[in-house]
């Protein structure tokens, strides 16, 4: 399973829930079919961009279907469409009706194949699908209108700083001029001024290109091939070192990714876990799916509040309390970094019941999406 909480496994579900895993890969090949023979846009999006966080959302969806399990429905306690969102903003030229179009289609594709497999679902159960995908649209809508929003407003704002001093000089250099300086030192003058001028121009051509679209900040990145399983067994070695409790799950991964800087992701993604945590182990897992890996650390204890899940991810931001600063500072921003710089998203999943889960999954294959790079 991919579920954004990492605790579930198929035996703890329902048999309803399971035959819901049992169909994912027929409904998302079907889904895929008919977004890119309908969506806009969306014929020529690589296969791992394309899939993105749904089958997260899927299992997500399986889980709450079951009685005894404490999901009410799939974007419950999780970012995970927001995710979706966010992600849809920077690797695609998708607008919220794309978004929408492609959460329609999904419920269609969904409801087919339960009918053709014989899944059948109560009104209740159809009630906790419909719930999860409506929740999911406006989660999605609104982190991709807001990650729109707040690109621009960053590279505006940077681009309008650095405006100042090409303007500067062509002020100051035309004051010059019209004191008359000798004809020489008038020619130097008027150089600087051109290249200042061409300077400024091409600032103002980005910014209006910021102003209609832009894909958001990156890392730099050096991609290599290599196997994730082993990268988090090193970042759980080290950590027990330290009187960490740390221990790892899943199978062999190999992918091209960047491997210094997502180790740092990870580090940061455990070092948090074990600050933050009950002392109980902390938990990595490692899975792939779809051409894309999910890297999740999972650990028990005090849930986030919901109200700051969104903030989380936010420079330098803090939760002030009377009994705890929960300082995040740069951690969790250069996390979501350096998971948007590879192609993919960085999602938490936290409740009281299921623990804390952060989650970054991105394309097993990253060099399609990397500047610079080729496969």
């Amino acid at each position: 399973m991919q579920a954004s909480d990492q605790a579930t496994s198929e035996q703890d579900l329902s048999r309803l829930s399971r035959q819901i895993l049992g169909m994912r890969d027929l409904v998302f090949a079907e889904w895929e079919s008919e977004v890119r023979r309908v969506v806009a846009g969306a014929k020529h999006v690589l296969r791992p961009i394309l899939i993105n966080t749904l089958p997260v959302f899927y299992d997500n969806i399986a889980e709450a279907l079951s009685p005894d399990h404490p999901r009410q429905h799939a974007t419950s306690n999780n970012d995970i469409a927001a995710a979706h969102g966010n992600e849809r903003a920077r690797m695609t030229s998708y607008g919220p009706d794309q978004i929408i179009h492609e959460y329609q289609i999904f419920r269609d594709v969904f409801s087919r194949v339960a009918d053709a497999q014989g899944v059948t679902l109560s009104r209740a159960e159809w009630g906790i699908v419909n719930a999860s995908i409506d929740c999911a649209v406006r989660e999605a809508v609104k982190k991709f209108t807001a990650m729109h929003d707040s690109m621009r407003q960053r590279v505006a704002a940077s681009l309008s700083h650095d405006m100042r001093n090409p303007l500067s000089v062509i002020v100051n250099g035309a004051h010059v001029l019209t004191l008359g300086p000798p004809a020489e030192k008038a020619q130097g003058l008027a150089g600087k001024i051109l290249d200042s001028g061409r300077r400024l121009s091409g600032m103002i051509e980005e910014l209006l290109d910021v102003l209609s679209f832009h894909k958001g900040e990156t890392v730099p990145l050096d991609l290599s091939r290599f196997d994730l399983l082993e990268l988090a067994k090193q970042v759980c070695a080290d950590a027990n070192v330290s009187d960490g409790k740390c221990s790892v799950g899943g199978s062999p991964l190999v992918g091209y990714w960047c491997e210094k800087s997502l180790r740092r992701a990870l580090e940061n993604l455990v070092a948090n876990a074990m600050k933050y945590g009950d002392g109980a182990e902390v938990t990595i897992k490692v899975a792939g799916a779809h051409g894309r890996m999910m890297l999740s650390v999972h650990n028990t204890g005090n849930p986030i509040p919901a109200e700051h899940r969104t903030r989380i991810f936010q420079y330098l931001w803090r939760q002030d309390s009377a009994r705890d600063q929960r300082g995040w500072g740069i951690g969790l921003p250069f996390v979501q970094s350096v998971a948007e710089s590879h192609g993919g998203s960085v999602a938490v999943d936290s409740s009281s019941e299921q623990g804390t889960t952060f989650l970054i999954d991105l394309p097993v294959d990253c060099r399609p999406f990397v500047p610079d790079e080729a496969p």
